[in-house]
């Protein structure tokens, strides 16, 4: 197959089961850490009218939806990949940043909470996933 585009679907698979990691864990996540009374996690409205009711603890099934959507896409999209397997890894993580900048933009949470989520949930996954693919490749 022609490396380009081998490296085009890797991305796109990265992409795709990456964003199914992030979707699932957020999906059970109020069965394991149950959300304040009165809060639809399917209706953004009512997470941003009563985010001050959240505790730290709201807070960590988001982020490790976020890490290990991250780093389970990266992961697949450089064991994928043909080659540039240090740039696919980081562009994985790259795209993802681009959802937690949204994320960060569209529900007002604790700035401790921001900037842990952007600083560690993206880019140091994106590099974590090219390392445990076997990060020595090119």
């Amino acid at each position: 197959m022609n490396p380009i585009i081998r490296n085009i679907l890797a991305v796109l698979a990265g992409l795709f089961i990456g964003g199914l990691v992030n979707l699932g864990i957020i999906i059970i996540s109020p069965s394991l850490v149950p959300l304040p009374p009165g809060v639809d996690p399917n209706d953004l409205e009512s997470i941003k009218s009563n985010i001050h009711l959240y505790e730290a603890k709201h807070f960590l099934m988001p982020f490790v939806a976020h890490a290990l959507g991250t780093l389970v896409g990266a992961f697949i999209a450089v064991k994928l990949a043909a080659s540039h397997h240090l740039y696919i890894g980081i562009g994985i993580g790259a795209f993802f940043i681009i959802g937690g900048i949204m994320a960060v933009s569209m529900i007002p949470g604790p700035m401790w909470f921001s900037v842990l989520d952007l600083l560690i949930a993206y880019i140091p996954m994106g590099w974590l996933g090219w390392k445990l693919a076997g990060g020595d490749r090119s």
